[in-house]
């Protein structure tokens, strides 16, 4: 073989290794990200709201729980749609699947539901 013909193959071959290596990297921070979303969400610990609830202060527990536990912000939607009741079930079940996935949306929805102003929010 021609000497350009083995650095060329030479390195390729390096790239390969590099690319390799780089991919091994972000499969580990993958899992890793992984492991912490799943601790997190088993730490999250919170009672659905009752009917003797206030719906307001129901929400600042919410909020507050999920900061304390690290649970991750794009988790916090379905966490709260699972916990709420009545009105506030059905403000967030009325929401289409990309809104539902907006904890934002989903708090102002439950919210207008119950007629609770959102200016203290």
């Amino acid at each position: 073989m021609q000497p350009s013909v083995i650095a060329h193959a030479e390195l390729l071959t390096q790239a390969i290794q590099a690319i390799r290596q780089l991919l091994e990297v972000q499969q580990l921070q993958g899992a890793h990200q992984q492991e912490r979303m799943q601790r997190n969400a088993a730490l999250f610990k919170m009672s659905c709201m009752t009917k003797d609830d206030d719906p307001e202060a129901h929400i600042e527990t919410f909020e507050r729980t999920a900061i304390q536990t690290g649970l991750d912000q794009t988790h916090w939607g379905h966490q709260l749609g699972a916990l709420v009741i009545d009105q506030a079930q059905a403000a967030y079940r009325a929401l289409s699947r990309e809104e539902a996935r907006d904890y934002e949306a989903i708090k102002a929805a439950i919210l207008y539901r119950l007629d609770i102003s959102t200016k203290s929010y």
